[in-house]
């Protein structure tokens, strides 16, 4: 009975797990984690730690925990053959701080704050709550089953239990999952992510990163409470760039704890002076210093950055060094733990070197945070910088900062500094970098202070008031980088219709402000959507500000509702430009096949239909083009778009806009974005042009050639058209295009242009000799994401993608003869130009990009995990002479011959398992994924290496081109990609000397443009190649009820080709001293009487006894031929192809015959029409002839039959399933996957 009553007593006393501080308890430790594929014959890498716990009491609720025995050891090698390597010098260094006291708070189960010694690190006090972890649980029993939300190490989470009696030893065996996925508040830091929008319905096709962690804990009941017996974690963590059902890398981290001894008493250890350290939930360490792809000794930083510096900018003196681009990343790191006073006086030393100064600007702006901030001020304070470097650095720096409260505020006083103010192109440029901060800084601090965008608030309304309409569009433009919702208030008085007290402002300020809120329509899509409708209503409101409305109520992504009210407007829309854009707007959605638009899409599907008996055969200069893709098991797509934006005013659009977009685990990320409007030159283009035809004819350019003459009636104060480019949603550049700039361009290059003039002065350098060098590294993506792990050690996924581009110039011209006093002296002058780059490596001009990922342990002690590596330089290293003589229409450039081996492009991948630790920095573990060497014996599925070296040369110039490949990869099957990439990958293009049939000296090309009889040759070719594409233009948008078919021909032959005049002719010829010349000659004739158009071409090869030549003859009004050979005789090919509006469904027809080919020919074309999917069957077709026919089957599919010399080929389902990837919206013909069999 009393054994029975004990028993309840203890259960009870099981709802707190306790320590009792009169007790001294013993545990041992091991926690470890490994990285890897989870496939066997893999690389894999991992740390682990082993030690002592001692716990002791000193009052109820506070404890010490000292860690005795450490031990750390490092694994990397292939799965299933390595095992974990001991790293003495690292534990003896991890030993000498977890030795340190902790104290601790243990209140009802759970660790409360812990204090540490000054001078532990917080990665170990990380290590520390790894431990301590095991000693916070809610423990009940009653109910067996519970949830709860708890903050834990990874965060303020949701926890699920599940608790069990063992009834032969009276434990509790306690189950805790913890869903980590998911915590309210995560123990986590993201970083350059800020532009990449989360999107609800792309996250829903898949996941790309899935975390799951489990506890296990046995409880022995105590007086007390409950103690821990044993206890064991696994965190599992699966992660793909693509859909993590498609293959992952993994992480799998486990930790085991067991008790020892529990003994009386026990004197605890002298702690010290301690500090408080926070509670249990892992701290973020300083991660800006600990880039996960480095590891190297960090002190004297000031010093090592110095050295560095200067090395790098000698090694990329004369060529890219590809070797030492990555140690850009060495530098970022020394540079980010530096003093202010260390940059002022790096400063100081490098910049009297134009090389040393240039690399060290480049990369300080890397430092992303005040520091470089405060080293950016002195230098405007001071003015030692130019206003190009300060842009430079300025626009990287403030596009890379954190975004901090105080580095806000800090921003804030650069953009207003005299020096920025004084230079009209570095002003706007800070503001806008302000305006992407700000975003930044809303991105993750929310809601978002007000006082963060004040300034451009201030900026907008202080124009307003001035009636300032540079201040008023600069503002605009950087509220709409920062979309705060705050800046509504200010943006809507520069709206019509919309504010209670409406300002009359120009129409490039209206779209201006509607482009204002573009970005916040994500994230206050209520108002927007608000305003976006009553500017859409406005009857006198300019068109284009229509449009835009538009476009930005879609970025709101509209309700059901929403969209049904556009329509119905719409319906009643009377402004035929405004109806055109909207209705091709709406249709591109419907069509689109993005996550972002797929609920959308079937709003805007009822839209259209309801629509498309009164809109849909417009085709207006207001329209808007739209193609995009997304693939689910690589939840990755793109989109790209093209906006017209126009009205009834004038035949040339007032906006252009292009943008790009590319979706990626679940984010959205904006690309590029340009755009062109068209402000006074609009007012050269009514509604219509004198003499333009609209079918783009030589006339129709002639006609806009001819209105153009007439800019300099323009007015003076306004730009004449205007330009901008943003990246990520943000705006960089901005320009306005203005009549003085005409002017003085127009007065630079004229001919009658005098010495002193800025192109003279640049003839003038190049005649004295022109030495230049630029080097420039751009640290492009620097994208991670820390989380904490159950070991209390952080797992980090990290992107960098870096570029380091050169270009080294020595050029000297001369001009024969040299008396030339103005620009038209030189029309009839010989003008040659040497250029040889340094001597030593001839580079011209090259970049080497640089791309890694990384997913692993990242400490400032250790790292592990798997790493990519990428590297794609390019390199054209060029010694040329040219000769030019603008009079007698000839151009002659002269490259000495190969001599030596160069690569051109490359690119090479791998994949690793790392390892690298602060104590042993020379000594790193690399081990490649797949291994090195494939063993044929070994049985692992999937293996392929192909490998392969492919040259061409030429003995006639002595040179030749390599292509070189090689993969080592094992890709499992296709349903997983991303194992296809888990392996070793070169490619390469090289340049080679080739032995020559005659010693060649130089290669020389040549352009001579000799004059032609007939004054129309330009406008002749360009009808001819017209002519021809219109045939495809009629076979997509056939629409015409002719009984008749409307054919077009090309013919090519070799009659008469001596006749015509010569129009120009293009020769490439090895140089070889006095001996005969050899080479290709490309003439061009014009053979054209009236209105038959024609146009005909000869290749010949030019040597000694050679007959070998190519004609051809391009007419659009007779048939087709092609001859080839020896006087274009022995070959021939005639070609046909017509577009028959006239049959039962539009068709395209094209037919060709020959009366001899080469045999090779004739294998050729079938074989590779069955290699691209195409069926087969037998029937008696034509000798000598191919023909193939397109037919539209229905609005949105075709079929494709193409007829060989006993063979038809029908297309076939495969053909299809490529087609589908792609869709096209806004175009007429939709191969939508839906290409059939005929």
């Amino acid at each position: 009975m009393r054994g029975l009553v004990f028993f309840f007593c203890c259960l009870v006393a099981l709802a707190n797990l306790t320590l009792n501080y009169r007790k001294t308890y013993e545990y041992k430790y091991e926690g470890q984690v490994k990285f890897g594929s989870g496939k066997p014959n893999r690389a894999e890498s991992g740390a682990r730690i082993k030690c002592n716990i001692k716990i002791f009491g000193e009052s109820p609720q506070v404890f010490i925990l000292q860690v005795s025995e450490v031990t750390f050891a490092e694994l990397n090698g292939i799965s299933g053959k390595c095992d974990f390597i001991q790293r003495p010098r690292l534990s003896q260094r991890l030993a000498a701080q977890l030795a340190k006291p902790f104290k601790f708070e243990h209140i009802n189960g759970h660790v409360r704050q812990i204090q540490a010694a000054p001078d532990v690190t917080e990665t170990t006090v990380n290590i520390v709550r790894g431990m301590l972890s095991f000693f916070h649980a809610t423990v009940k029993t009653s109910p067996t089953v519970y949830e709860l939300e708890e903050a834990g190490i990874h965060g303020v989470c949701q926890s699920n239990y599940a608790t069990e009696i063992n009834k032969q030893t009276n434990n509790m065996n306690i189950t805790q999952v913890v869903d980590i996925d998911n915590c309210r508040i995560k123990a986590a830091m993201q970083k350059g992510t800020a532009h990449a929008v989360l999107d609800k319905e792309t996250k829903q096709r898949g996941e790309s990163m899935i975390s799951t962690m489990q506890y296990l804990y046995t409880i022995q009941p105590t007086e007390e409470g409950g103690m821990v017996k044993s206890a064991y974690g696994l965190e599992q963590q699966h992660f793909s760039p693509f859909n993590v059902k498609r293959g992952s890398f993994r992480m799998e981290a486990k930790k085991e704890m067991v008790l020892i001894r529990v003994s009386e008493g026990g004197k605890p250890p002298n702690v010290g002076q301690l500090q408080n350290r926070g509670d249990l939930v892992y701290k973020i360490v300083n991660s800006d210093a600990n880039i996960p792809l480095v590891m190297q000794d960090r002190t004297q930083p000031k010093a090592k950055a110095l050295t560095m510096i200067k090395q790098m900018a000698e090694d990329h003196k004369n060529r890219i060094k590809k070797e030492t681009t990555e140690n850009t990343l060495k530098v970022y790191q020394l540079l980010r733990m530096l003093q202010d006073r260390d940059l002022d006086e790096m400063w100081v030393e490098l910049s009297k070197n134009n090389e040393h100064r240039r690399f060290f600007l480049d990369m300080v702006a890397e430092i992303n945070d005040d520091r470089v901030l405060k080293f950016l001020q002195k230098r405007f304070q001071a003015k030692d910088v130019t206003a190009n470097e300060a842009a430079q650095t300025l626009l990287i720096a403030m596009n890379h900062l954190q975004p901090r409260p105080e580095l806000v505020e800090k921003a804030k006083e650069i953009m207003n500094m005299e020096f920025i103010k004084s230079h009209p192109r570095l002003w706007p440029l800070a503001v806008f970098s302000f305006g992407s901060l700000v975003y930044k800084h809303c991105a993750y601090h929310s809601p978002c202070p007000q006082a963060a965008v004040q300034p451009l608030l201030d900026l907008a309304n202080e124009g307003l008031r001035n009636r300032n309409e540079t201040k008023m569009f600069i503002a605009l433009r950087a509220l709409g980088n920062a979309g705060h919702p705050g800046s509504i208030k200010t943006i809507i008085n520069f709206l019509p219709g919309v504010a209670a007290n409406p300002v009359d402002v120009s129409c490039r300020v209206q779209s201006a402000a509607m482009q204002a809120l573009r970005l916040t329509a994500r994230r206050d899509p209520h108002n927007v959507q608000e305003i976006a409708m009553k500017v859409f209503l406005q009857k006198n409101c300019a068109p284009e500000t229509s449009m835009m409305a538009i476009m930005v109520m879609f970025n709101t992504k509209p309700s059901a509702a929403l969209v049904s009210t556009l329509t119905a407007h719409l319906e009643r829309q009377k402004d035929i430009h405004l109806a055109s854009f909207a209705y091709s707007y709406l249709e591109n959605i419907a069509r689109s096949k993005t996550p972002d638009n797929h609920i959308m899409s079937t709003y805007c599907s009822l839209a259209v239909k309801s629509l498309a008996a009164k809109f849909g055969r417009l085709s207006y200069n207001s329209r808007s083009f739209q193609m995009d893709m997304f693939d689910d098991d690589f939840l990755m797509g793109a989109s790209a778009s093209f906006n017209l934006l126009g009205g009834p005013t004038s035949v040339l659009p007032t906006e252009i806009i292009t943008q790009t977009k590319y979706f990626s685990i679940g984010r959205i990320k904006r690309l590029m974005e340009f755009g062109i409007r068209a402000e006074t030159i609009k007012q050269l283009f009514g509604p219509s042009i004198p003499g333009f035809k609209g079918d783009f004819s030589f006339s129709d350019f002639q006609a806009i050639y001819n209105v153009l003459k007439n800019w300099e009636s323009l007015p003076n104060d306004k730009p004449i058209i205007s330009a901008y480019s943003r990246m990520s949603g943000q705006e960089l550049f901005f320009v306005n295009i203005k009549k003085d700039l005409l002017e003085y361009i127009k007065a630079a290059v004229s001919p009658s242009a005098p010495k002193g003039t800025p192109v003279w002065a640049a003839i003038e350098q190049l005649e004295r000799g022109l030495s230049w060098h630029w080097t420039k590294p751009l640290l492009t993506i620097e994208v991670r994401l820390l989380q904490a792990t159950t070991l209390g050690l952080p797992v980090e996924i990290a992107k960098y993608y870096q570029t380091l581009t050169g270009i080294t110039i020595n050029a000297k011209a001369a001009i024969n003869p040299p008396q030339a006093q103005h620009l038209v002296d030189l029309m009839n002058a010989d003008i040659s130009l040497e250029s040889e780059v340094y001597a030593t490596n001839n580079l011209f001009w090259g970049f080497t990009k640089d791309f890694w990922f990384f997913h692993g342990i990242n400490t400032e002690l250790f790292q592990c995990g798997t790493e990519m590596k990428s590297k794609a330089p390019v390199e054209l290293p060029w010694k040329f002479s040219a000769k030019l003589n603008v009079g007698n229409r000839v151009f002659e450039l002269d490259i000495p011959a190969c001599k030596n081996e160069f690569e051109l492009i490359s690119f090479s991948s791998n994949l690793f398992a790392v390892s690298r630790n602060i104590a042993n920095l020379q000594s790193p573990k690399r081990t490649p994924m797949i291994p090195d060497e494939f063993n044929p014996q070994q049985p692992t599925p999937n293996n392929w290496c192909p490998k392969a070296n492919m040259c061409a040369k030429s003995s006639m110039y002595g040179v030749g081109v390599c292509v070189d490949y090689e993969i080592r990869t094992q890709y499992y099957n296709s349903e997983y990609p991303l194992y296809s990439i888990m392996g070793f990958t070169h490619a390469a293009i090289r340049v080679v000397p080739a032995e020559a049939t005659k010693p060649v000296e130089k290669i020389r090309f040549e352009i001579n443009g000799k004059p032609a009889s007939h004054p129309l040759t330009i406008r002749h070719l360009y009808e001819t190649m017209r002519t021809i594409a219109e045939v495809f233009e009629d076979f997509c948008n056939v629409t015409c009820a002719s009984p008749l078919p409307v054919f077009y021909h090309l013919k090519i032959s070799c009659s008469h080709v001596a006749t015509p005049q010569p129009v120009v002719s293009i020769k490439a010829i090895a140089m070889s001293g006095n001996q005969n010349l050899e080479g290709f000659d490309v003439t061009l004739y014009n053979p054209s009487v009236g209105d038959t158009l024609k146009a005909q071409m000869i290749v010949s090869h030019v040597g000694d006894a050679a007959n070998w030549k190519m004609c051809v003859d391009a007419s659009a009004q007779s048939p087709a031929m092609i001859s080839w050979g020896a006087q274009c005789k022995p070959y021939k090919i005639s070609v046909m192809a017509a577009a028959q509006s006239s049959a039962p469904k539009p068709t395209l027809e094209a037919k060709v015959q020959w009366a001899s080919v080469p045999e090779e020919m004739e294998r050729y074309i079938p074989g590779m029409a069955l290699l691209s999917g195409f069926n087969q069957t037998c029937e008696s077709n034509a000798n000598q002839e191919v023909s193939a026919s397109i037919v539209c089957a229905s609005s949105d599919s075709i079929d494709v039959t193409i007829k060989l010399p006993k063979t038809l080929v029908p297309s076939s389902p495969s053909i299809r399933d490529s087609i589908a990837l792609w869709k096209i919206s806004g175009a007429d013909l939709i191969p939508n996957g839906s290409l059939k069999k005929q």
